[in-house]
Parts: structure tokens; sequence; C-alpha cells
């Protein structure tokens, strides 16, 4: 099993489309409404979306690699492009997104050293995201990562007012 990173590039924009679309709606599609979740999809990951996101220099997106095949990616942020206002000492990962047919093969962990790696290259005291309070597996795993619930906020799909938890862990 060969497992490689690659910073993602603005020609990768469509390939990371297809991939945002299809692991989220997997995801998510059984426990929301089909227009809540169309109108989610065409707004966060529209082209115009992803080239907005792949342009800042705040963000960074990494693609995982198993035996050559994408088998998901990785979206970090930092300073001012952070979803929410925690300071330029944080990182956020925003996604850590694994096609279904790569789940159970430890890839998840691989983006989260990757993200790991990063925050501590930059210094940052910690690494914190938010993340759906349904959504049990990724808390699971996030709590087995060191993180804790550290508050909530609000997410909309579609016209529907969400929650997710906000984990943190502390690197120092």
């Amino acid at each position: 099993m060969t497992v490689i990173i690659k910073k993602c590039r603005r020609e990768d924009l469509q390939i990371l489309q297809e991939i945002s679309i299809e692991t989220f709606n997997y995801t998510f599609k059984d426990q929301n409404s089909p227009e809540n979740m169309k109108a989610y999809l065409e707004k966060a990951f529209s082209s115009k979306q992803l080239e907005v996101e792949l342009s800042n220099i705040s963000s960074e997106f990494f693609f995982i690699f198993l035996n050559e095949e994408i088998a998901g990616y990785l979206k970090v942020n930092m300073n001012d492009a952070q979803s929410e206002n925690v300071g330029n000492e944080s990182l956020e990962i925003e996604r850590i997104y694994i096609r279904y047919k790569y789940h159970r093969k430890g890839l998840g962990k691989h983006l989260f050293n990757k993200a790991m790696e990063i925050a501590l290259r930059q210094n940052k005291q910690r690494i914190w995201l938010g993340v759906w309070e349904k959504n049990a597996s990724a808390i699971d795993f996030y709590k087995k990562m060191g993180f804790v619930q550290t508050g909530v906020h609000s997410f909309y799909m579609g016209d529907e007012e969400q929650f997710d938890y906000i984990m943190t862990k502390s690197l120092i």
C-alpha cells in the first residue's frame, strides 16, 4: 500500500470539485433533504468557489493518493482564511474528505498528520475544526486524535440551520 500526499494546484480544480461533491453527498445525503443538499453543493463546491479557495494564500489543499489513485483530500486554513475568528496562532482543518471506497484504510490519519506537520512548522498553538453534531464516526476519529469539544457554531445546509461542534487540539 503506497500512500502519497501532494499539494493541489489550480489545475486540479475539476477533480477537487468531483471529490468534494462525491464525498459530501455520500456522507450527508441520507440526513438532509435533496433540496438542501443541492443548494449546498452548488454553493460550496462551485468552480468559482473552489477557485477562490485554491487562490487564497492562507489556505492549502492536499490530495492523498493510495496506490496512485486519488483517494481524497485535506484542506487547512490559517490566519484570515479560518471560518471562525480564533486568531493567527491556530490552524483550521476545514476538510478531511476520503472517498467511500478508501474508508477504513488509515488515510484520514495520514491527512491529519499532514495538518499537524503544517501547524508545527508554522508554530501554531492549536488545531481546530468544525464537525457536524450528527457525524458520530468523524467525532470519534477526532477524539482519538486528541481533540476535545470547545464550542458550537451554526452551519447552514441550504435553508436549514444545523450545528457543528468546534473541536480543538492543543499543540503546546
